[in-house]
Parts: structure tokens; C-alpha cells; sequence
């Protein structure tokens, strides 16, 4: 479990970040949304440690990121797996050597225990035949795949993905989203994502964090998010003619 208690961030006399608590649990899929602006990449890379916050707490079951030494921050980011944006393979490398990377770079084992782990998790997000393929010879969603395999390697107990459905068609995009979901349940891992994408926030949304202008502006599930009458969460979530028509039947008992 993530536990945030009221997180400030500024940036000269900009404050992005105006006192947000909240709690991600493990085992669920918790999204974090919001217009451009609204402080959402600030906040995740504030609980990444990549931004030092200026007030507040931020906690790993209980590990108080601000008040841990070099080596106890150096052992938290050992548990933390980041699928990003892009995916950010490396070009050069085959699926299973960008796979294996965090385990070179971050463990102890044995080549022989690096390819028996690289072959378990392509085997889980179902990469089969892919090993020695480049990024540049697979699809965006098979890229996404060895984005999350590299990102579970090393075990995880905390996920942190960045739009991970971006640039994917629909379809593409809800494998992502119940892989992620899959993997999240399957580990117990305590998953946080950054996303603008609709459609995770209605098939995977279990927890849904709505920022605007750097506040906490709303929470719940994605059954709750179809009953709020929160005015901002409506604009945003219900921009589309598409949605309206969902959220109205659901309201309607259809």
C-alpha cells in the first residue's frame, strides 16, 4: 500500500501540488486522472521520488519516503517497476535482453537465473516466439507487453505506469489494460496509473484519483464515477457524446 498525506509541491511560487491524501491498496488498479496541467505527472513523479515534496508524507507499507537514507530510498526503487509512456525499450537490444536489463543492472543472479526468469515473464504477457526480436520488428502493443514483462522482472511490489494504452488502437488498448489488471491481482502489487484514456478508467478504473488544479477533486470506483454529480468529474470523464449516452443509461437502469 502507497499512503499520501497531504503532498504539497511547488515550483518557485507555483504551487502544483495544494495538499493531496489519498491511499493506493495492493492488489488493485488505481488511476490517476485529470485534465493537462491539473498536477497528475507532478504527483506521480512525486511519489516516484523523481520530485522531493515540500510537505506531507508519502509511505510504502509504512516507509516513509522522506525520512529513509540513501540505501533504504536505493532499496524502495528496487521494488518499484515503471512501464512508461513510450515503452522506452532500447533499440539495440532484443525483447529478452530489454526484459532481463533491470536484472543486470539491479541483482545478483546468474545469467542461467536471468533467462529462466526473462522466460517466465515473457511466457506470462504472452510474448511467446519473441525472444530475439527488436523493438523495431514487433507492434506498439507487443512493445507495451515487453514494457510491463521489464517492469515485473525484478518482482515488484509496486507499479507505476504512464499512459500505457497511448498510440494503441481500442482493442490493443483493453488487452493492456486487463494485463495490467491480471498481473496487479495475480502479485498482489499495489499498481498506480497515469492515465487520459476513458476507457481504462471504465473497464479497470477499481480506484479513481480525479485531480484539478493541483486539488484531490473527487475519488471512487468506476461504478461510482457513473453517479457522481460532481460537476468537474462530468465535464471531464462525460466530454464525449459517447459516454453521456453510457452514463445516462446506467442512471436510466439500463
Amino acid at each position: 500500500m502507497i499512503e499520501v498525506k497531504n503532498v504539497e509541491k511547488r515550483f518557485g511560487a507555483q504551487k502544483v501540488l495544494k495538499g493531496i491524501s489519498t491511499t493506493f491498496e495492493a492488489g488493485q488498479t488505481s488511476l490517476v486522472i485529470g485534465q493537462s496541467g491539473s498536477g497528475k505527472t507532478v504527483f506521480i513523479k512525486s511519489l516516484l521520488g523523481i520530485h522531493e515534496i515540500d510537505k506531507g508524507t508519502i509511505s510504502f507499507d509504512g516507509r516513509i519516503y522522506g525520512k529513509m537514507d540513501k540505501d533504504e530510498k536505493r532499496d524502495i526503487r528496487t521494488e518499484i517497476g515503471m512501464v512508461f509512456q513510450g515503452s522506452a525499450l532500447f533499440d539495440s537490444l532484443t525483447v529478452e535482453e530489454n526484459i532481463g536489463f533491470p536484472l543486470k543492472m539491479f541483482t545478483n543472479k546468474t545469467p542461467k537465473e536471468i533467462k529462466e526468469r526473462v522466460d517466465f515473464v515473457i511466457e506470462r504477457v504472452n510474448l511467446i516466439e519473441a525472444h530475439h526480436k527488436k523493438p523495431s520488428e514487433i507492434s506498439g502493443g507487443m512493445q507495451k507487453r515487453v514494457a510491463i514483462a521489464r517492469a515485473i522482472v525484478n518482482n515488484p511490489k509496486y507499479l507505476f505506469c504512464d499512459e500505457p494504452n497511448s498510440g494503441l488502437d481500442p482493442k490493443t488498448a483493453t488487452v493492456i489494460d486487463n494485463l495490467i489488471q491480471e498481473i496487479t491481482k495475480e502479485y498482489n502489487i499495489t499498481t498506480v496509473i497515469n492515465t487520459h484514456d476513458m476507457n481504462s478508467v471504465m473497464e479497470i478504473g477499481e480506484k479513481i484519483v480525479f485531480l484539478k488544479n493541483g486539488l484531490k477533486a473527487w475519488e471512487g470506483s468506476k461504478e461510482e464515477i457513473f453517479r457522481t454529480d460532481n460537476k468537474a468529474v462530468v465535464d471531464f470523464v462525460y466530454s464525449s457524446n459517447l459516454f453521456k449516452k453510457v452514463r445516462e443509461a446506467v442512471l436510466n437502469g439500463h
